[in-house]
């Protein structure tokens, strides 16, 4: 039987190894793009003031009138290169971004992070978020209006008031249309990533006007980070004072648009560790705020105000801030507290254990700020939160030194009732309150820890304090698997280990270090149970293998203190030790005599 069993195990263990790679391939594919849709029902018809179009203003195809510049900007792909050679284009310098501003269209499409570089290594170059339109990477925010003509069309050439836009020298761009119309777009940034942009319109003609702003950021998710399970890429936004972020590139291509009911607090697209979104000013009269896909994997959202007369001689102004940059998690709440934005640190997918995951990311940055790495923060807070710890554990042990104390007794009522179940479960009851043991004390520690190790889990695959963070020799990024592989020979060998083979190091030691706290576990088990417990830590060094360096140090680190603990409780509740080692006799013994059994049997 119990060879059946072991076969059994054996086999669920297998499937749950296969199972849990296809499941990590499922749930984390490498890309989850699909081809896109053509919205349907609002067509695009940029042709008047109250045009209802969904996504066509991201769209606007070149006008007649189209300046020779913008005409060669307007047909067919673009190369990056070339695109950002313009000369019509105004610089972007600010402490943490750089790029520059299309004239052409008055588009802010050229952004990158000074602070971020695209991989782990040195000379990788900044991260770019914005390129301009048609080229293979396209992702830009556009501000403009619609009036009575419709859209201004997409290849207007506009005037600088300057050549370069840092926090102390704002830019304006102008255009004057034949309509009697003068627009402009005041333009100012700050120490960080977010764009204030001030829209006016000034009805200089003899006739009233009717002036829609409206602002857009279009992009391609091709080059969009994969929506996972726990970390979502795509549409978010927060409307009404609820966060909106239930579907990705696919999805939105499936439905074509969406727009959520309830006031934009803000809205745009997430990466990862990237964000783009607009954010209306103050009493805004929004009139539309959605998501739209505009087919071939290209995607926008909008945020049109409420068209409003200019009389001859008056001013229109409305204004929008445009976030483009890192999502730090400080740096949000602090636009959230010192701006009005309803709920903006919510770009990041906390979920349900932001209760746990900022604690923890707190710690984690005072930590890495004393010893000035990442890595050695994750120890020193495995450190700090075992501590916390130690009183339940020291609990934990004594509910079990407790219960081994009162197994003679259990065992005589389960042999004097055992013909009567519920009498029995009421006599063992009874003793548990007779004798003050919780058999759940022993569970304890076990369930404060699984959120603790999820929100740990979260925080580094979230925060971007952790990204390219190295710890020592080959890691040199905790937010990503370890890059170290025992099947070939850590890189030695000329083949790139895939799927849930890819085991290393860090993983190797977690099992190591779990089945060294299995083998000092105290419980009395059956044979199945032991051998069950005996192959689980290699079960689980497989299924853990591809999960961040980081929260392997962690797990590593666990156990390790998981070890010094318990051989100081065993000294703490000797009866334990004697009971397990009386235990394990018991054990050996038992199977010695199935042994002889069996052979007596076969003979």
């Amino acid at each position: 039987m119990d060879t059946r069993n072991l076969v059994i195990a054996a086999a669920l263990s297998f499937l749950l190894i296969v199972g849990w790679d296809y499941g990590m391939r499922f749930f984390y594919p490498e890309a989850s793009i699909s081809e896109a849709v053509t919205p349907e029902g609002d067509a695009p018809a940029a042709s008047a003031v109250e045009s209802s179009a969904a996504g066509d203003l991201a769209d606007a195809a070149p006008a007649a009138t189209a300046s020779a510049a913008g005409q060669a900007q307007m047909s067919g792909p673009v190369d990056l290169s070339a695109a950002l050679a313009s000369q019509t284009r105004v610089a972007i310098d600010a402490p943490r971004v750089a790029g520059s501003i299309n004239l052409v269209g008055a588009r802010i499409d050229d952004i990158v992070l000074k602070d971020h570089r695209e991989t782990v290594d040195k000379d990788s170059g900044p991260v770019r978020l914005f390129a301009p339109d048609r080229t293979d990477r396209q992702y830009f925010a556009e501000f403009g209006f619609v009036t009575g003509d419709g859209k201004l069309p997409a290849d207007t050439l506009w005037q600088a008031s300057g050549e370069r836009l840092t926090p102390e020298t704002p830019v304006t761009l102008t255009h004057q249309g034949a309509d009697g119309l003068t627009y402009r777009i005041e333009l100012a940034i700050d120490e960080n990533y977010m764009i204030t942009a001030r829209q006016s319109v000034s009805n200089t003609g003899e006739s009233g006007a009717i002036v829609r702003p409206f602002a857009l950021i279009k992009r391609t998710s091709t080059t969009a980070t994969a929506d996972e399970f726990l970390v979502h890429s795509g549409p978010v936004g927060v409307f009404g004072g609820t966060l909106f972020d239930g579907n990705n590139y696919e999805e939105l291509a499936e439905l074509g648009r969406d727009t959520p009911a309830g006031n934009p607090a803000w809205l745009g697209f997430t990466d990862r560790y990237w964000l783009s979104a607009l954010i209306p000013g103050d009493e805004a009269d929004v009139g539309r705020a959605g998501f739209y896909s505009l087919g071939d994997e290209l995607f926008s959202t909008e945020l049109r105000y409420e068209a409003q007369p200019v009389p001859a001689g008056q001013t229109l102004t409305q204004q929008t801030r445009l976030f483009v940059g890192a999502k730090e998690s400080d740096l949000l709440d602090s636009y959230a507290d010192n701006l009005g934005i309803d709920n903006f640190g919510l770009a990041i997918s906390w979920g349900w254990f932001q209760v746990l995951e900022k604690p923890l990311l707190w710690l984690l940055r005072t930590l890495n700020s004393a010893v000035g790495n990442f890595g050695l923060a994750i120890i020193l807070m495995t450190v700090v939160v075992r501590g916390v710890l130690f009183p339940i554990a020291q609990k934990q042990f004594a509910s079990m030194a407790a219960m081994k104390a009162v197994q003679p007794k259990m065992k005589a009522i389960q042999e004097r009732f055992k013909d009567d179940k519920q009498r029995q479960q009421q006599e063992i009851m009874k003793l548990y309150k007779e004798e003050k043991v919780n058999p759940l004390a022993g569970c304890l520690p076990l369930l404060i820890q699984i959120p603790i190790f999820f929100a740990l889990y979260k925080v580094l695959i979230l925060a971007i304090d952790m990204r390219h963070e190295p710890f020592v020799l080959w890691i040199r990024d905790l937010s990503a698997p370890d890059p170290a592989h025992v099947l070939n020979l850590f890189g030695l060998l000329p083949f790139e280990v895939v799927g849930f083979l890819a085991i290393g190091p860090l993983a190797i030691l977690l099992g190591i270090t779990m089945w060294l706290t299995f083998r000092l576990n105290p419980s009395a088990m059956d044979p199945m149970q032991q051998q069950i417990f005996n192959i689980m830590p290699w079960i689980l060094m497989f299924v853990m293998a591809p999960f961040a360096a980081g929260l392997l140090l962690y797990w590593v680190t666990s156990n390790i203190l998981t070890l010094a603990q318990q051989t100081y409780l065993y000294s703490r509740h000797p009866q334990l030790r004697a009971q397990a080692e009386k235990d394990k006799a018991e054990m050996a013994k038992k199977k010695a005599d199935e042994g002889k059994d069996t052979k007596k049997g076969k003979a």
